[in-house]
């Protein structure tokens, strides 16, 4: 059991795994997740058991060409890299930042359309872990200097437990061709299709930086 203000490593969680019966895949699964994460956190682990619920239910494997969708940028986005190798430079990944903790795949389509499965943490699952569910709805009863290992505790017991799952439609966006412009304001080049009223989108809506 934890100690209050400890933390696990990684070698203790892959420990953990084992010892709870966890085998297979999803042990290098965590492994390289978390050291891709660069460590541990609650959402990461629980992103891990959501994109294998969702290979589940799709019947796939890795190393198949899938698409996925991430409904939050924090923490689930990674496995989803890891383990799918859907990522946003191969355009198989779309990260859309509307705070819901959950996941779609699925694989290609030549259609307008592409069947998946939606996989998402189940608050009404997690009323039996006090912890996790505090943790989860970002509540002070969540103390992260004496809660951590428990927490950890609480979502390899839970594992694909915590989550619901429905079957979707999701539209297919297939590439469009498109022609380089230059921005009136930076000269730099960009594809006509980003253009807004004459400027790229880093020196209009998207502009991040001024120079210096």
């Amino acid at each position: 059991m934890s100690e209050l203000g400890d933390e696990y490593t990684k070698e203790e969680i892959l420990s953990l795994l084992k010892e709870k019966g966890y085998n297979g895949p999803i042990i290098e699964w965590f492994d390289k997740c978390i050291d891709f994460h660069t460590f541990p956190a609650a959402g990461l682990l629980i992103g891990i058991f959501m994109v294998d619920k969702a290979l589940d239910l799709l019947g796939a494997k890795p190393g198949e060409k899938l698409y996925a969708v991430c409904e939050t940028t924090k923490c689930a986005p990674d496995p989803l890299q890891v383990i799918t190798h859907c990522t946003t430079g191969n355009h198989r990944l779309n990260v859309i930042p509307i705070g819901r903790f959950a996941i779609t795949v699925n694989r290609p389509s030549t259609g307008d359309n592409a069947e998946g499965f939606r996989v998402k943490v189940d608050p009404a699952k997690l009323v039996d872990t006090p912890i996790l569910e505090a943790w989860f709805a970002n509540t002070p009863k969540f103390d992260g200097m004496t809660m951590k290992k428990k927490l950890v505790e609480d979502i390899l017991d839970k594992g694909t437990g915590m989550l619901s799952w429905e079957k979707v439609r999701i539209l297919v966006s297939h590439k469009k061709k498109w022609k380089t412009v230059i921005c009136s304001l930076c000269g730099e080049p960009v594809p006509d299709n980003m253009v807004e009223n004459g400027l790229c989108p880093g020196c209009g809506s998207q502009k991040y930086y001024e120079k210096i």
